[in-house]
């Protein structure tokens, strides 16, 4: 076979046509001008691709979502049933209808379709905030219904339609959970112009063959009481759930710790933050209610945003196949002369004082006080009201000093009976009572006992009246800021147990004028006292209670209101003044010795039925002290 062989001219031909390959390329490749259109439209291609390939995600993620709502809604509707319907409405989002007149703005939630924020425009807290009733999910609002079909629905759980409308200067909120545009459960409210009090009403329509009519809805509302005030011990005394029932019967739960009740016929229900309330009013009375009240101050040292939880149940019933119950809801100040506008008797709400306590409050003290603010300032208002009080009370003051007087002039002959009868106690109290009859210084008789009996209730009045008065709230006077709080003229860098983190001034100056009251009337009292055996241990303990009143009052008043303390020092001081004046230019002791002559000339006086009452009481006290002696020996 013949091999064959490359030669140097096969060589040479391959390179030639190489190199004619190569030119020809070189002379086809692009201008920059070229290469540039080239670049753009590749640009371009790229933006085109990247567009599509967006508009096919969207697409995607939107069928994704779509098939997601759709098996939401399913489970939706296994869930609430006819109630899926809502979740329909463009509703269905978690946001807020707002709506407000001059004293009050309220947001209405979407979700629940109940009130979720309620600010009192005209009124700031104790760091110059604006006051919120409801704010932050502090109140909670259901309606527990049956179903036809077995199923337990909330309503807190599902969207209501909200519709805005006007009724003359009235504004109107319609809030439906729907079934159908015909058929829904409604939630209706109306604000008036310049008003606290909040139309509300809960209806159905269209629903007696959804709902399972024979059962009653419950209405349960859990409410959390804000702190507004700079005392938060003060605040929570005076914060308590209370009610009126049966007719006109006013009561509420406790006011330190927890507390629940059962009651029927319910008029209202009080939800009060100490100066201010939120009060829940039926046009008829609750059948029943279920009330409970939690006091969530575990430290008054640690500061806190909410002193009490309130919680009510209350049944509404059907009728007709439907619910139809109108109520009202007052949002505003605890404040009598704005309740007294409603005529339901809310002012009964404010803790006045029990029988004659608040009569006197009512009718007498808080009249009188806003009569004087009208003219002066506040803390003057205090001062007058103050002076008036001991001026028509005087001539206690006065029959006490006079008995007083007359049994130190008759003490030598006091002290003679018990000497003489120390072997038999009864006889020397029974010759001593006459004794003091027959010259009018017994301080048992109706004389004795009336004048420190009447003045009781006075007193008691004013303590309970001026932590309620919410005319001193942020009134200030002198160097007080807040006359309905205490007044701090330096911060302490600790906390003293029932004392405070501060020193309030008023209440220092009141402990110091109590100190000197009580020092002047108890050595007048010890001075007029026969002596007896076991005096020696009597004056000891009024001695310690001379000093011990005073340091109660210093503790006790720091967190008080300071126009509590304010009364209590010009108090003072007045009777201080009283017992100068009338023991010193009103009481002659000389003619009250003539007429104690005079007195033991005359027939001793018969007995009145309380000196014998008294009498008689003594001597089985007496008699069966004498058993047990015998007794024991």
């Amino acid at each position: 076979m013949e091999e064959k062989k490359l030669d140097l001219n096969t060589i040479i031909g391959f390179i030639l046509i190489g190199f004619i390959l190569l030119y020809m390329l070189w002379q086809q490749q692009p201008t920059a001008e070229e290469l540039a259109a080239q670049e753009e439209a590749k640009q371009e291609q790229l933006e085109s691709d990247s567009a599509q390939n967006k508009a096919i995600l969207k697409t995607n993620n939107l069928d994704a979502q779509t098939s997601d709502y759709s098996l939401d809604l399913e489970n939706f509707k296994n869930q609430v049933g006819d109630f899926a319907y809502a979740m329909t409405l463009p509703s269905a989002t978690p946001t807020f209808t707002t709506f407000e007149n001059q004293v009050l703005a309220i947001k209405i939630d979407n979700k629940g379709g109940f009130i979720s924020e309620v600010k009192l425009k005209n009124y700031v807290n104790h760091n110059s905030d604006p006051v919120y009733l409801i704010r932050d999910g502090s109140s909670q609002f259901n309606l527990n219904f049956a179903t036809s079909e077995n199923r337990i629905l909330n309503s807190s759980e599902l969207y209501f339609q909200p519709t805005l409308s006007k009724s003359g200067d009235n504004q109107i909120l319609s809030m439906r959970l729907k079934v159908s545009e015909s058929q829904f459960l409604e939630y209706r409210y109306e604000l008036k112009p310049n008003n606290h009090m909040l139309g509300f009403s809960v209806r159905s329509q269209g629903l007696s063959s959804i709902l399972n009519t024979s059962q009653d809805v419950q209405l349960d509302w859990k409410f959390d009481a804000h702190r507004q005030g700079k005392s938060i011990a003060f605040e929570n005394r005076y914060t308590r759930l209370s009610y009126e029932h049966e007719g006109d019967k006013t009561n509420k739960l406790s006011q330190t710790g927890d507390d629940d009740e059962t009651e029927t016929d319910v008029s209202w229900i009080s939800f009060r933050q100490h100066f201010f309330s939120s009060i829940l009013v039926p046009e008829a009375p609750f059948k029943t209610a279920d009330l409970k009240s939690f006091n969530l101050i575990n430290d008054e040292a640690v500061d806190t945003l909410f002193t009490k939880r309130y919680e009510v149940s209350l049944p509404l019933s059907f009728s007709g196949g439907e619910l139809a119950h109108n109520m009202s809801i007052y949002y505003g100040p605890t404040y009598d002369k704005i309740l007294n506008q409603y005529d339901k008797n809310l002012e009964s709400s404010i803790p006045f004082g029990w029988g004659v306590i608040g009569w006197i409050n009512k009718s007498v003290f808080s009249p009188l006080y806003g009569w004087l603010t009208n003219y002066l300032s506040y803390g003057l208002a205090i001062i007058v009201m103050t002076i008036i009080v001991k001026i028509l009370l005087s001539f206690v003051q006065y029959k006490q000093f006079l008995t007083q007087a007359k049994n130190k002039i008759i003490k030598p002959e006091l002290d003679a009976i018990r000497d003489k009868y120390k072997k038999d106690k009864m006889k020397a109290q029974k010759e001593t009572m006459a004794l003091q009859t027959r010259v009018g210084a017994n301080p048992m008789s109706l004389s004795g006992c009336l004048p420190v009996l009447f003045q009781m209730p006075v007193f008691y009045s004013l303590f309970m009246f001026f932590p309620i008065a919410f005319e001193l709230r942020q009134k200030p006077f002198l160097w007080v800021e807040d006359l309905s709080s205490y007044d701090s003229i330096a911060e302490l860098p600790f906390y003293i147990p029932l004392y405070g983190d501060h020193i309030s001034l008023f209440p220092i100056l009141a402990s110091i004028a109590i100190f000197f009251y009580m020092k002047m009337t108890t050595g007048q009292q010890m001075s007029a006292q026969p002596t007896q055996e076991g005096m020696p241990d009597m004056a000891k303990m009024m001695k310690y209670l001379i000093y011990f009143s005073p340091i109660m009052m210093l503790f006790f008043f720091n967190n008080y209101a300071s126009g509590l303390s304010l009364y209590y020092f010009i108090s003072n001081l007045i009777s201080i003044a009283l017992m100068l004046v009338i023991k010193n230019y009103i009481i002659d002791e000389k003619k009250v010795l003539a007429q104690i002559q005079v007195s033991k000339a005359k027939k001793p006086k018969k007995q009145t039925r309380f000196q014998k009452k008294m009498a008689d009481i003594m001597e089985q006290a007496e008699a069966q002290k004498k058993i047990q002696q015998n007794r024991k020996k």
